[in-house]
């Protein structure tokens, strides 16, 4: 009688390992950004919705009537809902180091950028800049 060789098969073990990094890519396990902007009025300091300002226009506003103006806040700052007063934060986006994401953060304000961002992943959008 003959023995015929054994295949070895692959441990299920590699496949199972490559399957979880995979999900864990897309399932947005990234980081939150340093800083989030909200749109602003600058003249009353008051959020307004974010489509009011310009995502390409680094130093803010829109260059018609009233300029409305990114307002960068720090990852652990407390943010504004529209039609409330910001403050902790600065106009000047262009010196601030870390990854920065722009809108995006809910109307009805919260208790933390970063609590409430999430860049990156499956289905996740972040119209940032990084510095």
């Amino acid at each position: 009688m003959t023995s015929t060789p054994r295949r070895r098969m692959r441990s299920t073990g590699v496949s199972l390992g490559v399957t979880v990094l995979m999900a864990a890519g897309l399932s947005g396990c990234a980081s939150s950004p340093d800083y989030a902007a909200v749109c602003v009025d600058p003249d009353t300091d008051t959020r307004v919705d974010d489509n009011q300002c310009d995502d390409n226009d680094t130093a803010g506003g829109s260059g018609v009537g009233t300029a409305f103006l990114w307002y960068y806040l720090g990852a652990n700052s407390r943010f504004p809902a529209v039609g409330s007063g910001v403050s902790g934060g600065t106009f000047t986006g262009s010196g601030l180091n870390g990854s920065v994401t722009r809108g995006g953060l809910p109307t009805t304000g919260g208790s933390s950028v970063k609590s409430t961002t999430r860049s990156g992943g499956f289905g996740g959008t972040s119209r940032g800049i990084s510095g």
